[in-house]
């Protein structure tokens, strides 16, 4: 018997030897506890989500959503969404480069790098989306700190959400301020990880001013965190190269300015730091002639209003979220001087900014025991600029000395400034929506729910390749120009039937849509074959689920199964050797089919248990076309990349809060097993195992210490490796093992 069955085994035995029964799911049902008062055997509280655009109880959304709360992130000592996003049912995390790595929900993605176009998880930010179409210029990985919650929700959400939700999406929902009292966080955390040669620390504070009782509240809060470099870079001799730096702030200002009427102002940003890219060639050693740092940060503004219209709930939110991103690669290829190693190698330097603007407006009706609509309108406009030089030193004089070999053209042409290849980029998306559910309840235990949105959806891009040569043959003496327009619009539809029989059951079946939009090409100019641009892509998915609480409300289980169909899929591929430049095309169609177990139990007061499963199979149905590949393409039955036929999450905690400095245990496991890297690929990510170990002592009131271990058996799990069969080392592997000490203060 396989590993991966083995392990999968062990975890559904362990639930079913404590429960008694099968096995279930996860921090979907994830509970606030307090530190200071024992709770009950009987209880099990569930989140307030807002995945429905309006508050209910996890327990009660009848879709699969996976909801985990502050208190939780904080006692898991998760701090960025490698910490934590991996262990939640049907979630995988494509953790390439810091502030662009990319969530996958339910395998659907086309590469275990980075989407060209608009990536398949949708992320937001108390609702508003934060990630702009296109290939995004950042991710936010939003730390931790102060969220009151993070929500995923699984399967395609383009009624209520939009585009960019083909798989699910991701939700921070930050905390704002409190108009009633005051607080006051810190948060100081020192430690140290295998292979480093610095520590790791971080420092983190927040307070919470109610300026006007009951009326006026302002929240503030600051952070910096410096995870070590781990791999050591021998081309640039650099030990320790890629350490990686988190600051941000975020403050909020919350009006009560009269009864049933809230202001809301949020404003965050955050940048990271890489040092050195995440990607090695082999053990912990990466070989680029220079270190090649990134840095993203982003700056979001929102203004939200909450009105209480008497017959509804009126909500409006408009924000403006400025995006920048600078990159340096080191090239192996010998271009134009024929230098493959050290300062006169190759090298691009990438800049790029965007300017994301959202509105949206609706009106929910009041809690009705029968009948419930929400309808409302949203617009997105977002403008991205991209620039890209290659440069190597002395190219212009090695044009100057071989004419010849240049069509006679002058350095100074194809290589002005030793820049010998160049793009700039400049796009424009509109993006406009009116969407709306409506949910009637036929009898007290049957529900329907009828939902879509209508978009409208238009991009330009303007694309400049700039003169240049990459070597002899391959030179253009001018720059070559370009522009594309597009325009869609078109429906997603939603259905949704729910039975709930008795308090505590329910049982679903559901019907969704979710979409992407198209976008340009921009090496289409220089490379013959490759369209300057690409469509839409969509996925429908089928689904039957079952939410129950059991054993006086101490076993929370979740069980869905799903179909889902992926058709005119903008596959990411890439040009032959030398270059490999990478293009979209719409091409082909997939399915996923899968289950997934989420359950939390509540052995005794002391004792908790909880476990994610996810079994999906996820392959092409139809041919693929490649015509850089060998064969032409990728035919029906091939996985699709980074899909994991199984994954498993367990975690089994202790907790004492009537004994002395109320200490806590946590064990907690997690397993991938293999998939490919990429399509054509024979390397696999995957089939690794990883333990991570806490305890906290709480010596005052006030006070709270954790000591921790991540990854205690120092696996060397392959996180990706797109790029092995290349000249450039590309492959990223799992953290070493990391241990340290965080101490929690509140005021």
């Amino acid at each position: 018997m396989s590993k991966t069955i083995l392990l999968s085994a062990a975890s559904l035995t362990a639930c079913m030897v404590a429960a008694g029964l099968s096995l279930g799911a996860t921090t979907a049902s994830a509970q606030t506890t307090t530190q200071t008062t024992a709770q009950p055997v009987t209880e099990l509280d569930a989140l307030i989500v807002t995945a429905t655009k309006r508050n209910e109880s996890v327990r009660d959304v009848a879709i699969p959503i996976s909801a985990v709360s502050g208190e939780d992130l904080r006692k898991s000592n998760a701090n960025s969404l490698a910490d934590y996003i991996t262990r939640l049912p049907g979630v995988t995390f494509n953790d390439y480069q810091p502030g662009v790595s990319e969530v996958v929900v339910r395998g659907i993605a086309a590469t275990t790098y980075h989407e060209q176009g608009q990536t398949t998880t949708g992320y937001y930010l108390n609702e508003v989306v934060v990630v702009e179409p296109g290939f995004p210029i950042g991710i936010p990985d939003i730390d931790t700190f102060d969220l009151d919650r993070v929500e995923v929700l699984r399967g395609p959400q383009g009624t209520l959400f939009g585009s960019s939700t083909l798989g699910g999406l991701v939700n921070y929902v930050a905390k704002t301020a409190n108009v009633s009292r005051y607080e006051a966080e810190a948060e100081g955390l020192i430690g140290t990880t295998k292979n480093a040669g610095q520590a790791n620390y971080a420092a983190k504070a927040m307070v919470n001013i109610p300026i006007v009782a009951d009326k006026l509240g302002v929240r503030l809060l600051g952070l910096q965190r410096f995870d070590a470099g781990y791999l050591d870079n021998t081309g640039a001799k650099v030990d320790g190269s890629n350490d990686f730096r988190t600051r941000g702030l975020r403050g909020s200002a919350v009006l009560q300015a009269a009864e049933g009427t809230k202001f809301t102002l949020l404003s965050t940003y955050q940048d990271t730091l890489l040092d050195d890219q995440t990607y090695l060639s082999h053990d912990y050693v990466r070989e680029t002639a220079r270190v090649e740092p990134q840095k993203t940060a982003f700056w979001l503004n929102s203004l939200r209003l909450d009105q209480d219209v008497g017959f509804a709930d009126l909500t409006v939110i408009g924000s403006t979220d400025h995006k920048t991103n600078t990159t340096v690669y080191s090239y192996p290829y010998a271009y134009v001087t024929g230098v493959t190693t050290g300062a006169n190698s190759a090298y691009s330097r990438g800049g790029a900014k965007a300017n994301l603007d959202t509105f949206e407006v609706r009106l929910a009706s009041k809690a009705d025991d029968r009948l419930k609509w929400l309808i409302g309108a949203s617009y997105m406009h977002a403008e991205k600029n991209s620039a890209d030089r290659i440069f190597q030193a002395g190219a212009a004089a090695y044009i100057d000395a071989h004419p010849a070999s240049f069509g006679g053209y002058k350095g100074s042409v194809l290589a002005p400034g030793d820049a010998i290849y160049g793009y700039i980029s400049d796009t424009l998306n509109k993006d406009f929506g009116i969407f709306g559910e409506v949910s009637y309840k036929i009898t007290p235990q049957w529900e329907l729910t009828l939902g879509g949105r209508y978009y409208d959806t238009k991009n330009t891009a303007t694309i400049t390749n700039a003169a240049g040569s990459l070597g002899a043959g391959t030179y253009s003496p001018t720059d070559s120009t370009f522009g594309t327009a597009q325009k869609e619009d078109g429906f997603t539809p939603k259905v949704t039937l729910a039975y709930r029989p008795v308090k505590g059951v329910m049982a679903y079946a559901t019907y969704s849509r979710g979409f992407r939009v198209g976008g340009p090409n921009p090496n289409a100019a220089i490379l013959a074959g490759v369209p300057k641009s690409y469509g839409s892509d969509t996925v429908d998915n089928y689904e039957a689920g079952l939410k129950t609480t059991l054993l006086e409300n101490r076993l929370a289980l979740d069980v869905s199964v799903f179909h889902m169909k992926w058709s005119d899929i903008q596959a990411r591929l890439f040009t032959a050797a030398p270059y490999y430049y990478s293009y979209v095309t719409n091409a082909g169609g997939a399915k996923v089919d899968g289950v997934e177990f989420s359950g939390q139990l509540k052995i005794s007061q002391h004792i908790r248990f909880s476990n994610n499963t996810t079994y999906q199979e996820a392959k092409l149905t139809t041919l693929l076309p490649d015509s850089f590949a060998v064969g032409g393409g990728y035919a029906s039955g091939t996985t699709l990349p980074g899909s994991s036929k199984w994954s498993t999450a367990n975690t089994l905690s202790f907790e004492f809060p009537e004994v002395k400095l109320q200490p806590t245990f946590e064990i907690a496991q997690r397993y991938l097993s293999k998939a490919p890297v990429a399509f054509g690929n024979p390397n696999t990510r995957g089939d690794f195992s990883i333990i991570d170990l806490r305890a906290s002592i709480q010596p005052t009131d006030k006070v709270r210490v954790l000591g921790f271990v991540n990854n205690f058996t120092n696996e060397y799990g392959i996180l990706n490796a797109p790029f092995t069969d290349q000249a450039a080392p590309a492959y990223s592997v799992t953290r070493p093992r990391t241990m340290g000490v965080r101490v929690d203060v509140s005021f």
